[in-house]
């Protein structure tokens, strides 16, 4: 009888086996034995292959990852030389990854690939500093600042521009949580949302996006 999607239930891995100690002298018995014990063994590794290919859709189908995608549709300030939580309000993609004030929470332990940007605006005449940081469980991580240089504006109706953007990978356990910080030497500076324009026809600009995506178990 054929097999069904819902029948696969379980798909068992392949175990090395342990292989019996080589004898002094030549015997026929330990040959044979020890042939025998690598046949079921490749034999288990073909049925494991098999079975893969044979339910291929239905494993794939099934398979869960932790990520989750968020972004922000507000403008953000700060003072100068002022850690700031960079925001979020909007949760575009999740799976058992949430969004709880502005942190970052898994729910399962593992390693995570954390990439994010910032749209920047600086208004100021002069040129301005940015730094961004990471914080795991209200800690920061060390090693995890960027600074960025923003130009001058080019005039007193029209800022700089600038968008910037880091991955990182981040050990995490259960329920803990990861947010984005920054500081300005000025608060000229801003992450600011941008509606739609024309001229030619353009989307809206989220001030910041940032996903969480699952890479592996812990090491063990």
């Amino acid at each position: 009888m054929a097999t069904t999607p819902q029948q696969v239930t379980t798909i068992y891995p392949v175990i090395a086996p342990r292989l019996p100690a080589a004898t002094v002298d030549y015997s026929q018995q330990y040959q044979d034995q020890f042939t025998n014990i690598l046949r079921l063994y490749f034999n288990t590794i073909d049925n494991f292959v098999a079975q893969l290919n044979a339910n291929a859709s239905v494993v794939m189908s099934n398979l869960r990852v932790p990520y989750g995608a968020f972004s922000s549709n507000v403008t953000q300030t700060t003072t100068a030389n002022t850690a700031t939580l960079m925001t979020m309000n909007t949760t575009d993609f999740s799976s058992n990854v949430t969004l709880n004030s502005s942190n970052i929470t898994v729910e399962y332990a593992g390693i995570y690939n954390l990439q994010f940007s910032a749209q920047l605006e600086n208004s100021d005449n002069a040129p301005q500093d940015v730094y961004i940081w990471l914080r795991q469980n209200g800690v920061d991580i060390t090693g995890s600042t960027g600074v960025v240089g923003m130009e001058a504006r080019k005039n007193v109706s029209d800022p700089s521009h600038d968008i910037k953007g880091r991955n990182y990978f981040l050990t995490m356990n259960a329920r803990d949580n990861v947010s984005i910080h920054w500081s300005a030497t000025q608060n000229t500076v801003s992450i600011p949302f941008y509606a739609a324009s024309g001229s030619p026809t353009k989307p809206s600009t989220q001030s910041v996006v940032a996903t969480l995506t699952f890479v592996s178990a812990l090491p063990t």
